[in-house]
């Protein structure tokens, strides 16, 4: 009994952690208008709470550990950091988007703003049973999203609607849009 209530309130903790964590990071890197619209194309919430019942495991493998040799120390150690990856992929890969601009953030590289008419075209792959959208921008730059991220459809109609809003084009005019196929924009030579 007492072991599980030791597992309970680890868990706890590591939860409670990350809770304040998130918030602390979004007061002290999230500023720019995008991030406060609640419009967003994020990972599947599933890759952090993946993450931390992980990293929970890892960390009951290394209390095992401390009784039953290094192997499980190790190995916990491992596990944590499989964990922790799962969760900072979640929290710093994102496309935050307002009526006039969206922001692109990922991990390693700056977060850049871009207006909708920006996009210039996309490129449309099969992955893993998704389907996998790139955008490619006028800076010679691109994003990649998958159908199965949280917001993805949502996203692509705002786009559509804001890029033809900022280019003065209209609907008719675009032979190529077609959403129930993925297609939004004119697609790029590959």
């Amino acid at each position: 009994m007492g072991g599980i209530l030791a597992v309970v309130i680890v868990a706890a903790a590591v939860f409670g952690v990350c809770f304040l964590v998130d918030k602390l990071f979004q007061k002290l890197f999230r500023k720019q208008q995008q991030f406060h619209t609640g419009k967003s194309v994020r990972l599947s919430k599933r890759y952090a709470s993946v993450g931390l019942i992980i990293g929970v495991f890892g960390l009951l493998a290394i209390f095992a550990g401390l009784t039953n040799g290094w192997v499980l120390i190790a190995g916990g150690a491992v596990v944590i950091l499989v964990g922790a990856a799962l969760v900072v992929y979640y929290a710093t890969f994102g496309v935050f988007y307002d009526d006039e601009t969206f922001l692109i953030m990922s991990l390693g590289k700056p977060k850049r703003i871009y207006r909708y008419e920006e996009i210039q075209t996309q490129q449309l792959y099969v992955a893993g049973g998704s389907i996998v959208i790139e955008l490619f921008f006028s800076d010679g730059k691109s994003v990649q999203l998958q159908s199965t991220m949280d917001g993805t459809f949502d996203f692509m109609d705002k786009a559509f609607r804001m890029w033809l809003e900022q280019t003065g084009r209209t609907e008719e005019e675009c032979d190529f849009y077609d959403p129930t196929n993925s297609c939004w924009f004119p697609t790029s030579e590959a």
